[in-house]
C-alpha cells in the first residue's frame, strides 16, 4: 500500500486538481441515462476510443506512482519518464479527464476535461517555482534537458 500523505500547504491543490475528474465522473453517466449532452459523433468509435484513451493514462499514471514511489526520497527526479516529460502526474490526470469524456461520450464532460488545462498549466507554473527554489541550479538544468511539462514536443 502507497503511504503518501500530501502535505498540508498542498492538500488544497490535490483538491483542485481531482475535482474536475470527479466532475467528469459524476456528470458523464447522465448522459447515457439521460440522453443528454452527447457528442456528434459515432457512439461505439467514440467510446472504444475513450477506453484506449482512459487505458493510455492509467499506463502513464502507475508508471509515474510505482516510480515515484520507488526512487523518491526528496531528491530531484530525473530519470524513468522523468526523462521524457517534468509532470507526468498532470499529463496523466487530463488524459484519463479526456478518455473518460469520451467513454462517456459526454460533450458536458468534454468541456470539464478542456477546463482543467488552464488550471493543470496554473498549478506547474507554481510548483515549478518550488521546485527551483528547492532543487536550484539543477532543477533549472533538468528544465533545460527536459524541455517538456505534460506533452512531449508540445508543451
Amino acid at each position: 500500500m502507497l503511504h503518501y500523505r500530501p502535505p498540508k500547504e498542498l492538500r488544497a491543490l490535490f483538491i483542485v486538481h481531482y475535482a474536475p475528474l470527479l466532475l467528469i465522473i459524476l456528470v458523464g453517466p447522465l448522459t447515457a441515462f439521460y440522453g443528454v449532452w452527447e457528442l456528434p459523433t459515432p457512439k461505439i468509435v467514440t467510446v472504444l476510443a475513450g477506453v484506449a484513451v482512459f487505458f493510455a493514462a492509467a499506463y502513464v499514471y502507475f508508471k509515474w506512482e510505482i516510480f515515484w514511489y520507488r526512487e523518491y526520497h526528496g531528491q530531484l527526479v530525473t530519470g524513468g519518464i522523468f526523462q521524457k516529460i517534468r509532470h507526468p502526474h498532470y499529463t496523466s490526470i487530463l488524459i484519463v479527464g479526456y478518455g473518460l469524456a469520451l467513454f462517456f461520450y459526454s460533450l458536458f464532460s468534454l468541456v470539464i476535461a478542456t477546463i482543467a488545462i488552464p488550471i493543470m498549466i496554473w498549478s506547474i507554473f507554481d510548483e515549478e517555482k518550488l521546485l527551483v527554489r528547492q532543487y536550484g541550479e539543477d532543477y533549472q538544468q533538468y528544465m533545460k534537458q527536459v524541455p517538456w511539462r505534460i506533452i512531449p514536443h508540445l508543451f
